[in-house]
């Protein structure tokens, strides 16, 4: 878990209420964790905020660095032991909560609202919750706050899964970065399933009981 803001001041500069954006990057792969992350944003916001799916990596990586410095976030990670104890959607809520938690430890003080893209939030489904929270569908296209957040989850997830990649070369996760594409598919069949994938997913336990029959 990380966690960053730009001054102890930061909040004062800001004012009332403080609006937190969530937003998660992993839920589909096979392997690999899930990130979440929070942001609250900064004055004048960055520039050209939206959905990560639709930037391209190199507007990605510029504002994923203009909201690290001048913005107040929180990073969330749930690895693959706790994705198959939990399950994906139970494991996906702990890392928006982990992930508000480090924003709020950043900040020194609770948010007042949070904002979470998709149909549901954690608010009864992780007792460790505590903000008031709504979701908004699509929210990472039409929120700026859970647009900066989309942004900060993937492009942590991609480093990790493009670190993973070195020490376990023949799934592609530098490419395709642990999910289910063709390439990945046949690699999982011929070398069976790593330490990093997610055995309670289907293609995975399918090619762990080829792998254990073979």
């Amino acid at each position: 878990m990380l966690s960053g803001t730009p001054s102890p001041d930061f909040c004062a500069s800001l004012g009332a209420p403080l609006i937190v954006g969530v937003d998660e990057a992993g839920r589909g792969p096979l392997a690999g964790p899930v990130v979440a992350a929070a942001v609250l944003l900064c004055r004048p916001r960055p520039a050209g905020l939206d959905d990560s799916k639709k930037l391209t990596a190199d507007r990605r990586a510029l504002l994923e660095e203009r909201i690290l410095r001048r913005c107040a976030w929180g990073i969330g990670v749930v690895e693959v032991e706790a994705i198959d104890r939990l399950n994906i959607f139970g494991a996906t809520m702990l890392a928006m909560t982990l992930a508000v938690e480090q924003l709020c430890t950043a900040l020194g003080r609770d948010c007042c609202q949070v904002l979470v893209d998709g149909n549901l939030t954690p608010a009864g489904r992780r007792m460790e919750w505590r903000w008031p929270a709504r979701a908004i569908v699509g929210g990472d296209a039409c929120e700026p706050a859970i647009s900066a957040a989309s942004i900060l989850a993937k492009e942590h997830r991609d480093r990790l899964m493009r670190a993973a990649a070195a020490d376990h070369p023949h799934y592609g996760w530098d490419r395709n970065k642990g999910y289910g594409t063709p390439d990945h598919l046949a690699a999982l069949r011929t070398h069976g399933p790593s330490p990093l994938h997610r055995r309670s997913f289907a293609p995975v336990a399918q090619a762990d009981l080829f792998s254990c029959a073979g």
